[in-house]
């Protein structure tokens, strides 16, 4: 049902290995299911560990171009990759996520307890936001 409701997603884009892989998914949220996407950009300062979560732009979304399979080009096909090879938004895109604008936000995980605390990659990025 949160899903539903959502018209704001925030979602992580993959990394290249060693994680699901979220390229179905986003396809849907954006072409089939109209949700807006932000999604994660930490390559500016590395030493910090700090992270925005940047909307994606409308004409960015509409990139994909075989919505069939997945297997199309999507929006974030072409932006540059971070130190751990996952793609983050131009630093030209200064859409930066500000409290109460996502209803949803999905974060990787390796394992989660039942108390949902979360085991991730060990940055802490996702805790910190």
């Amino acid at each position: 049902p949160q899903y539903q409701s959502a018209s704001t997603i925030g979602f992580f884009l993959s990394m290249p290995h060693g994680e699901i892989q979220t390229r179905d998914a986003i396809q849907r949220m954006v072409c089939e299911d109209g949700k807006t996407l932000y999604v994660p950009r930490v390559g500016l300062d590395f030493e910090l560990c700090d992270m925005d979560l940047v909307r994606c732009e409308g004409g960015d979304t509409l990139s994909s171009s075989n919505s069939e399979e997945g297997s199309g080009k999507l929006f974030y096909d072409s932006w540059p990759r971070n130190k751990w090879g996952i793609p983050e938004p131009p630093s030209s895109n200064t859409n930066i996520a500000t409290p109460g604008d996502i209803d949803l936000l999905i974060v990787p995980g390796l394992a989660f307890d039942r108390n949902l605390h979360r085991l991730g990659q060990g940055k802490g990025y996702y805790d910190r936001f």
